[in-house]
């Protein structure tokens, strides 16, 4: 685990500055404190931070072939690179090493660009092949590690995190008025664009090639889900899942450093452990609590998990003051605005846990996967909905929309009722109708927008949503965007901050590729969400277990400390006029908000959350970033 930076002139071939490559890698010296490497070579450069993992003697990047024809820097981890070094043994290749660096490096030499699709791992990665002069620039499938980019005057500048791509020289960064737009609807910026005008991300599963002074962008990961042929039993199911996550946790757990759990009260974390525990064990395992006043604080539940399956449980305690305290550093380390109240519990469950351990498991994925959320409930049973008489339909919508507060519901009502499928789960993910969002901007700021983005950027995964199901249609969406550029994003920067490698196995490409494959009456049944997942869980976990309410990392307790600041100090973002947010938004529309919520009209808190965390991510970026960051005022701050 490790981060990348570099830069190619493809298009003049000026030589790049070892200097600068080096500045850039320096930058990002929190992901990779164990080790630096470069390649420098006419107008290319790489540079390369480490945190040892994996054969802590012979992983040192950029790594290359004995014959220095294809060079690569490589942040993450393979879990199959010991069946692919077979493999590609058993052609002839010869390996120098023990790492995973160098089987990608073989397997391009063999496959080509094709050696992504036998990957099974996470990954942002640069291949430069010196004999045909081309860079491939690459993000995993599942999008667990990040890849941004800038391309400018036939220039190629990159890198695991943004602060690299703007450590390369002193250029103006400016806020992208449609990015933030996609922000406030969505609470992330989904990829390929960033909150930053002309710095993009690779969305997972795509990759740039840059050759004969050319630059394209292309899928490489193009699974398309086809139902299993004829009926699947219940039973067969549950077997064959468990074994693929037995699979994917052995694989997780390689490591030649010590390996911890973040457990959550919930069962996916649970079961997580427990099926660790079949590889060894007892394992540390990290929880965040908030003290005995809060009821939905689940520490007293992870407490019991980790007694219950015999781990070694360590714990992290925060308050309403250190929540306050603490949010404009976790921003900093977010370099993007992302407006989720769990952001604060996972940045100090990875510091309690980087001082005993380099690697911890995390349970994430089985909500996306298998219907978790309340949304997917309103989607799965949204046909039903639509086959309404339209009067019905529209009387019930009247009858919800004089509710007060209640958003959610309101929203969901509107939304489920779009016909246009793809439409339908924008509004879906949606915080905020368009309208409600656009109205908060200055007039002049949105003039080159086509009220489409998201839409547009998601055209291309049309054809793998040709089999789905309409739970597993909008699940496909999930996977690709939400869940790599929200909650996935966050888990990389707010781990690596403290040198802390995560993984994720029920993310593992076996896994996600069963689960999409089978139908909706798998994930939601009778209205019970997660349903072969929980039967899973239940040859592990006893019932008190599998009966707790949700909780994540008890986000409801930050929630309800967001909720108190709005009346206190928080606040004061939001009303004050010289707030740096009010050269993007009209200071009028925002009030608005906030005195619709406090009236308890309307529950607006996600959106209020938003704009805090928008203002936050302004101050720490005008004054650590580049305070050219808002100099032009249609597309920044004056």
């Amino acid at each position: 685990m490790c981060g990348i930076a570099g830069q190619f002139n493809f298009q003049r071939g000026e030589p790049v500055k070892r200097e600068t490559i080096v500045r850039m890698a320096r930058s990002i010296a929190h992901r990779g404190p164990d080790d630096e490497g470069y390649f420098i070579s006419g107008p290319l450069g790489l540079g390369f931070r480490r945190l040892s993992i994996i054969d802590l003697a012979g992983g040192h990047q950029p790594m290359s072939d004995a014959e220095e024809t294809v060079w690569l820097i490589f942040n993450g981890e393979i879990y199959n690179y010991m069946e692919l070094r077979e493999e590609l043994r058993g052609k002839g290749h010869q390996f120098r090493t023990k790492c995973d660096t160098e089987v990608i490096i073989h397997g391009y030499k063999e496959w080509g660009s094709d050696v992504l699709n036998r990957l099974n791992g996470m990954f942002g990665l640069a291949i430069w092949d010196v004999l045909n002069e081309r860079l491939v620039l690459a993000r995993d499938a599942m999008g667990i590690k990040l890849v941004y980019y800038r391309l400018a005057d036939g220039q190629l500048t990159f890198g695991s995190e943004i602060r690299a791509i703007l450590a390369a020289k002193d250029s103006k960064a400016q806020v992208d008025p449609i990015a933030l737009n996609l922000f406030l609807r969505f609470r992330y910026t989904p990829s390929p664009l960033t909150i930053f005008k002309g710095i993009r991300k690779l969305a997972p599963g795509t990759m740039l090639i840059l050759e004969n002074g050319q630059c394209r962008e292309e899928r490489w990961y193009n699974y398309m889900p086809v139902p299993f042929s004829g009926r699947k039993e219940e039973k067969q199911a549950a077997e064959e899942l468990l074994e693929l996550y037995r699979g994917a946790v052995k694989r997780h757990l390689l490591s030649d450093v010590p390996v911890g759990i973040l457990l959550s009260g919930g069962i996916d974390s649970g079961l997580l452990l427990a099926l660790m525990n079949e590889q060894g064990g007892p394992w540390p395992a990290y929880s965040v609590g908030y003290g005995k006043s809060f009821e939905d604080d689940e520490l007293t539940d992870a407490a019991e998990t980790a007694r219950i399956l015999g781990a070694r449980h360590l714990t992290v305690k925060l308050d309403q003051a250190e929540f306050e305290r603490s949010l404009p550093k976790i921003v900093e380390c977010l370099e993007e605005p992302v407006a989720t109240s769990s952001i604060v519990p996972m940045y100090f469950v990875s510091q309690r846990a980087r001082q005993d351990v380099k690697v911890a498991l995390i349970g994430q994925g089985p909500d996306e996967l298998f219907g978790g959320y309340t949304r997917h409930l309103g989607v799965h049973y949204g046909d039903w909905w639509r086959r309404l008489p339209s009067v019905i339909r529209s009387s019930v919508s009247f009858a919800v929309g004089r509710l007060p507060r209640n958003e959610a519901l309101k929203r969901g009502v509107c939304s489920l009722g779009t016909p246009d499928r793809m439409k339908r789960y924008q509004d879906v993910f949606s915080l905020a109708p368009a309208n409600t969002i656009d109205r908060l901007f200055r007039d002049d700021i949105l003039r080159d927008r086509n009220g489409h983005e998201l839409f547009d950027y998601w055209r291309g995964l049309i054809p793998q949503m040709i089999h789905t199901d309409e739970l597993g249609g909008f699940q496909l969406l999930e996977i690709r965007s939400s869940l790599p550029d929200e909650l996935l994003m966050y888990a990389d920067k707010l781990s690596m901050a403290h040198s802390l490698e995560v993984r994720v196995p029920y993310l593992d490409r076996t896994v996600v590729e069963y689960v999409q494959r089978l139908g909706a009456g798998f994930k939601v049944r009778n209205g019970n969400r997660k349903w072969l997942h929980r039967r899973v869980c239940a040859q592990y976990l006893p019932s008190d277990i599998l009966k707790r309410k949700k909780r994540g990392f008890a986000v409801n307790v930050v929630d309800d400390w967001f909720h108190s600041s709005l009346n206190g100090e928080l606040q004061e973002v939001l009303l004050d006029e010289s707030s740096l947010m009010f050269s993007l938004l009209k200071p009028n529309s925002v009030r608005k908000l906030l005195s619709d919520h406090r009236s308890a009209r309307q529950d607006n808190h996600k959106l209020l959350f938003s704009l805090v965390m928008l203002e936050q991510w302004l101050r720490r970026s005008c004054s650590h970033t580049r305070p050219s960051l808002f100099a032009n005022r249609t597309i920044g701050l004056s």
